[in-house]
């Protein structure tokens, strides 16, 4: 190929990409559809992103992908009626374009492949959700439910509840809102409404609700009605704790971003999303490496039988740690968080047996708190009932990744150059690195990475929506 003819490659990309764009926004914003690309959304996304999505497709088929095979298919979409829905257009594309040279048979291919997402149903009302904390995972709850926000969804951010109020309080929590030190620039408007006490974002207005204990508050008067209150402080974690929330007025329903105690069901989007009901009022949505690693265990067991198996997660320092070397009620953790590594305590490896009952009793865990701010990973020590070896270990876990009811949790790296920083804003709940995998007879050890606070955050959405009644197909099916 020559020079010249890499450039016009790429003005050609950039002219559909930009042309898909107000296509994408259409169909989420007329009809509640969701575009994604091998479950990378591509509502929202920049010129630039859309083309980054496209390539990345290598990594999941082994063959490129490009916007001039996806573009056919989106505006084929935006002229059928479909349901609110999640679509991949990543995977349709695929299929469609395996053995075709041409866009001939392309209405029935998709008449077939979206069946289910023709059946009429229209966009139900928006409910209402309310953030009572807003540290490191209520901000980023935030910043997804308003990347999220429009016609074509049904999660609407009402209020978030903080202590406080002193002076200068709200100017300063937009602020942590507006420029984060390791999630980078919010992407979009932020408006500070003093007198109300309230934030406006893109849009979106947000109540900032100042009270010292959930008794205080009645979101009713805010017109706040049957809310999901999304707890992300870990004061309570227990039913007796958590219920302060469902009787306050205007509150239906509490999500805990921490594992819960007790009877409380702790949930893993994509392994026990099921056992959630209706009648449901007070669900944990985990740990952030609980959510890394019951996915991956899952695959495993599925395939190969998981007998016992010991996980070490190398940890991201958190803000319950010190800066400085100072008192802790916590072993180690007194030591100053950005000098050391800290050897400490996981629940993780034990609580997921709360997802996978199957696991009980089969897994031991410690982990090692280390200096850089985000991104951990897993190194899962697995003996198996079924023999295996590394290059088949890894085309399972690769196929997991595409195809799986597990794709949404599970990404796969094989580079040979990725380090922690290069995963953060990750949207998966684990990244297996192929590249580091081992695995000689019933033995297996692998790595995983994730982003414990922006790949947690979203499966703590998809929580949400799933507690709510709103979660949405994604097509095809899996």
């Amino acid at each position: 190929m020559s020079p010249e003819k890499h450039l016009q490659d790429w003005q050609t990309s950039q002219t559909i990409a930009e042309s898909i764009s107000p296509v994408l926004g259409q169909l989420y914003r007329q009809k509640g559809v969701e575009v994604i690309l091998f479950g990378k959304t591509l509502v929202n996304a920049t010129t630039i992103d859309i083309i980054k999505a496209h390539r990345i497709a290598r990594r999941y088929t082994g063959s490129s992908l490009t916007p001039e095979q996806t573009m056919p298919i989106i505006q084929h979409l935006a002229a059928m009626e479909l349901s609110p829905s999640r679509i991949d257009v990543g995977r349709l594309a695929h299929e469609f374009w395996k053995d075709r040279e041409d866009t001939a048979g392309l209405d029935d291919f998709l008449q077939t492949a979206l069946l289910g997402a023709l059946n009429g149903e229209v966009m139900s009302e928006p409910r209402d959700v309310v953030l009572y904390g807003f540290g490191r995972i209520g901000r980023l709850l935030t910043r997804l439910l308003i990347e999220k926000s429009g016609p074509g969804y049904p999660l609407r951010l009402r209020a978030i509840v903080v202590r406080g109020g002193k002076k200068g309080d709200l100017e300063k929590r937009a602020s942590l809102l507006r420029r984060d030190s390791v999630h980078g620039q919010f992407n979009g408007s932020i408006v500070v409404d003093e007198e109300r006490k309230a934030i406006i974002v893109n849009g979106n207005y947000i109540q900032v609700i100042y009270a010292n204990k959930p008794e205080d508050i009645d979101y009713t008067t805010y017109g706040i009605k049957n809310a999901l209150v999304v707890d992300n402080t870990g004061v309570w974690r227990d039913a007796e704790g958590l219920g302060q929330h469902v009787a306050c007025n205007g509150a239906e329903k509490v999500l805990l971003t921490a594992p819960g105690k007790g009877e409380i069901k702790n949930i893993v989007f994509g392994v026990n999303e099921d056992v959630i009901l209706p009648e449901d009022t007070i669900i944990s949505a985990a740990s952030c490496t609980t959510n890394a690693i019951t996915p991956v265990l899952k695959a495993m067991h599925d395939k190969y039988g998981v007998l016992s198996g010991h996980i070490e997660t190398v940890h991201s320092f958190t803000n319950d740690q010190n800066l400085i070397d100072n008192f802790h009620s916590g072993d180690r953790r007194g030591r100053a968080a950005s000098l050391n590594m800290v050897l400490t305590s996981t629940g993780a490896a034990s609580a997921v047996a709360k997802a996978m009952p199957e696991m009980a009793g089969k897994l031991t865990g410690n982990a090692i708190r280390v200096p850089t701010p985000n991104v951990s990973m897993a190194v899962a020590n697995l003996n198996l009932e079924k023999g295996t070896d590394k290059e088949e270990l890894n085309a399972y876990l690769r196929e997991m990744a595409l195809t799986s009811s597990l794709s949404a949790q599970i990404d796969y790296t094989d580079s040979t150059e990725i380090v922690s920083s290069d995963l953060v804003g990750s949207r998966h709940a684990g990244v297996v690195d192929g590249v580091a995998t081992i695995a000689q007879d019933n033995r297996a050890v692998l790595y995983i990475w994730y982003d414990n606070e922006f790949g947690y955050s979203c499966q703590v959405v998809h929580c949400m929506e799933q507690m709510m009644g709103v979660r949405y197909k994604t097509y095809p099916a899996v």
